[in-house]
């Protein structure tokens, strides 16, 4: 257990569970192990929490103001960033794999360069696959980085989509307008 606790310490990113049995070997259990981890630890102030595919030291969510008092350097967790930043990585994590241009198209101006460049420089974004439309432009996904950084195991963590839509802070149209340019023309015998 205390090998399992160094290595999950150490590490400045998720460890996954065959990283784990390779420290104690596969004959053990790595789940009676985490467990055993987290009742040890409840009464701390940190905790061990299940992030993008793997585990790692949280600190209490109760301890964060005290944390922001002190004003001490922090390590890992997520980058600052401006609120157009915020609202493009959530577009992305919902509609990944998407192109620039269709996030231009879902906010009505264009996210230019640099805000990708940011977002790719602070981990949270990649380059996902081309896109099979005209040009093959560059599409982009999230990474275990931004799973981690949010405190997401998958990106079925994130908010309901559906609830986000009802508030008005997301909108599937570039879903619907890409669906349409997809379909195919009726023809006129029809």
């Amino acid at each position: 257990m205390m090998r399992i606790e160094a290595v999950i310490f150490a590490s400045s990113e998720p460890v996954t569970r065959e990283t784990l049995a390779r420290v104690v070997g596969k004959d053990c259990s790595i789940d009676l192990l985490i467990d055993d981890l987290r009742e040890e630890l409840s009464s701390r102030p940190y905790e061990l929490v299940s992030v993008a595919g793997g585990w790692q030291h949280r600190t209490r969510s109760r301890f964060g103001e005290a944390i922001r008092a002190s004003a001490a350097p922090t390590r890992g967790g997520a980058a600052a960033l401006s609120e157009f930043e915020a609202m493009v990585l959530m577009a992305v994590g919902y509609f990944q794999p998407v192109t620039r241009a269709e996030l231009s198209k879902m906010f009505g101006k264009e996210v230019s360069r640099d805000t990708i460049g940011s977002l790719r420089g602070a981990g949270f974004i990649a380059s996902g696959p081309r896109s099979p439309t005209a040009g093959a432009p560059y599409t982009y996904v999230t990474t275990k980085h931004f799973l981690s950084a949010f405190g997401m195991e998958t990106l079925r963590a994130l908010p309901d989509i559906e609830a986000l839509e009802d508030a008005g802070l997301l909108s599937r149209r570039i879903e619907d307008d890409s669906v349409r340019e997809q379909d195919p023309e009726p023809l006129e015998d029809e």
